[in-house]
């Protein structure tokens, strides 16, 4: 007997209904939709690898959008609560997150350049 709902690593599985919480981890990270080099087998494997990750680097300024988006509203809960309500732990949990979402940009930024930029080899 078969199932419908496809499994996870079937072709089929962005048609599989996702929890909440998966979805949410789509969202905002992007390692799900780059292959692991590393784990390649031989020399065919790792540049079909390779090409699969330049390929989908075209992902990542709408993840870089996403986490702006976090770092402006990260940062503007910090100067709202520092300012407005005067309640300086909480702007401190604030300013904290915009400098970890400022962190992750960087990342995103550094990812891309390397995979839009870089030789197939």
């Amino acid at each position: 007997m078969t199932s419908d709902v496809p499994q996870p690593g079937e072709p089929g599985e962005a048609l599989a209904e996702l929890s909440f919480w998966q979805l949410l981890y789509r969202f905002l990270f992007f390692d799900w939709l780059f292959a692991d080099v590393n784990a390649a087998r031989d020399l065919f494997e790792r540049h079909a690898a390779r090409r699969h990750n330049r390929h989908m680097s075209r992902y990542l300024p709408v993840y870089l959008r996403r986490w702006s988006v976090l770092a402006v509203f990260d940062f503007g809960l910090g100067v709202l609560f520092e300012r407005v309500l005067q309640a300086t732990i909480l702007s401190a949990w604030f300013f904290t997150w915009s400098c970890v979402t400022v962190t992750g940009m960087v990342v995103i930024t550094v990812a891309w350049v390397f995979l839009a930029n870089g030789r197939l080899q």
